[in-house]
């Protein structure tokens, strides 16, 4: 059994803060129903495609195990079928714009009035306060969490990552709201509603930063490069490169192959507790009783040298064969690994973190699967619906809605175009 069968969720999400996380309740074996607009869908059905008359990798690799319906909202009718999702499912999530829910006339009264135990969830850009009705992209959620801010050189502009933190970070984020919600509607018998701003899904992510903010009130940050290199701090946190957040040294070094392989590198962390095996393995052993290395103080300053020094040994190794040594002696280190690297790694397919899918119009693809895993509800991960596939089928299996009446709805065009047999 899956952990949330029989959950419904009405998923009038889009893009991809919304759909990340209706995709993992999916995943998890909630029926998801995302409700789209007749004749286009969620916008991703169309952007950055790659393979003529099929739905985007954007919109694939965000949308597994969905049932999708078409459904006009300005038709009377649609809104009638609307209402009947309202009464039957557990869950509403959203992350249109503020106030568009609203103006549908889905408030969150009249929603509770309706069915009492709904829980209705919702990503905005910012919570309340001066930018609360701003637009909000991922890129702009970073800035303002305060990810680019800390990232990237400290004499260079603020960069965002790669890592979708804004998005896909406050879909997760949402997920553990919409759980948790359910959970305590099991003893309260209520739903509730469930919000989650983007700047705040990012800050929660960026803590470390947070905590650096204020330890910066009481001196400099000695674990950061700029320390050791003399150079003194301002009133805010600065971008530290790649120092590591946890209080150890630690930096990006070349290894073998770096000249052609943008990716030849690894991550190497100068943990104090294997300081000694350091020495040995890069061939510095008098460093471990030099009073100019052998402790973390007086290594502070020397840094630059010191990871100089490291780098020489790991350009003369892959960064695959640097990790089998480094390995051995606990050494923590990290290979820096492309996508290419990732996609075709046996073991991520085996656990199912990556899986291969077959879609009906774009033949097979990759997509990540379900990161949780739980060991008595495995996921399955199922392709993306095409638009309007299930519409049928949930007016008459979800919804129970007799023959007469789907016909009536379908013959209203509430459903735009969408005819049994294109459904079929």
């Amino acid at each position: 059994m899956k952990a949330l069968e029989g959950v419904k969720i009405l998923d009038f999400t889009h893009v991809q803060s919304g759909p990340t996380c209706t995709q993992l309740l999916a995943w998890f074996g909630a029926d998801v129903i995302k409700v789209e607009r007749p004749g286009t869908g969620d916008i991703t059905r169309g952007q950055l495609c790659d393979v003529p008359d099929a739905d985007s990798l954007y919109f694939t690799m965000l949308n597994h195990n969905k049932r999708s319906i078409t459904l006009d909202t300005k038709n009377p009718k649609g809104m009638e079928v609307l209402w009947e999702m309202v009464k039957i499912c557990d869950v509403m999530v959203e992350n249109f714009a503020p106030g568009v829910l609203d103006r549908m006339g889905l408030t969150w009264a009249k929603v509770h009035e309706v069915n009492p135990r709904m829980i209705v969830a919702s990503v905005k850009g910012f919570g309340p306060g001066p930018y609360e009705d701003c637009k909000v992209y991922e890129n702009v959620a970073q800035c303002a969490g305060g990810a680019a801010s800390t990232t990237g050189f400290r004499d260079g502009v603020p960069l965002v990552t790669g890592a979708q933190i804004g998005d896909s970070g406050t879909g997760l984020h949402l997920a553990l709201g919409i759980v948790t919600a359910l959970y305590h509607r099991t003893h309260s018998g209520l739903g509730q509603k469930v919000d989650c701003a983007m700047q705040d899904g990012v800050l929660n992510l960026c803590r470390v930063k947070l905590r650096d903010q204020q330890r910066l009130g009481h001196g400099p940050l000695k674990e950061y490069s700029q320390f050791g290199e003399g150079l003194p701090f301002g009133d805010a946190v600065p971008r530290a490169g790649n120092d590591s957040g946890g209080g150890q040294p630690g930096r990006i070094l070349k290894c073998k192959g770096w000249e052609t392989d943008p990716n030849a590198y690894i991550y190497f962390i100068t943990q104090a507790p294997v300081w000694e095996k350091i020495c040995d393995v890069i061939g510095e052993p008098t460093w471990k009783t030099d009073p100019d290395y052998a402790k973390p103080p007086a290594r502070l300053p020397r840094l630059n040298e010191i990871f100089a020094r490291i780098e020489q040994w790991t350009m003369s190794k892959t960064k695959f064969e640097a990790m089998d040594i480094l390995n051995e002696y606990d050494i923590p280190c990290g290979p820096i690994l492309s996508m290419k690297e990732i996609a075709e790694e046996k073991s991520l397919r085996d656990t199912g973190t990556v899986v291969e899918v077959d879609h009906p119009k774009r033949g097979k693809y990759l997509s990540v699967g379900n990161p949780i895993k739980l060991s008595n509800s495995p996921t399955e991960v199922k392709r993306s619906p095409l638009l309007g596939e299930h519409t049928d089928e949930v007016l008459r299996d979800v919804l129970k809605l007799d023959e007469a009446r789907i016909a009536a709805i379908l013959d209203s065009g509430a459903t735009g175009a969408l005819t049994r047999t294109a459904a079929e």
